[in-house]
């Protein structure tokens, strides 16, 4: 398998939402559960076949597995079933959710 990750165009918050953001409390931590990446992600039949996502940012939390990069937001889109983190460098897939149990990654 062997997944590309394609990153969308980011714009720098304006200087009013930066004063604006809330902040960090200890209940807003994620918990992150691993995912299959064939449950979450179509077309992935052979191991030389690419498969290119869509990511839609970098998230502040650090890969559980392999701690060495941030997680990437991957929406659902054309071959992507559920809305996932992605970690790009040991292709991992997680769900996110918060303490409380509620889903981070559903609106």
């Amino acid at each position: 398998m062997s997944l590309q990750t394609l990153e969308t165009p980011f714009s720098p918050p304006s200087e009013t939402t930066v004063h604006g953001r809330r902040q960090r409390r200890a209940d807003d931590s994620l918990l992150l559960t691993e995912l299959s990446p064939y449950a979450v992600v179509d077309h992935l039949d052979g191991d030389q076949a690419p498969v290119n996502l869509t990511s839609f940012g970098v998230v502040r939390e650090t890969c559980p597995k392999c701690l060495q990069s941030q997680l990437h937001l991957v929406l659902r889109q054309r071959n992507v079933r559920a809305a996932h983190l992605f970690c790009a460098a040991c292709h991992s897939c997680f769900d996110a959710h918060y303490a409380s149990g509620a889903p981070a990654l559903t609106i």
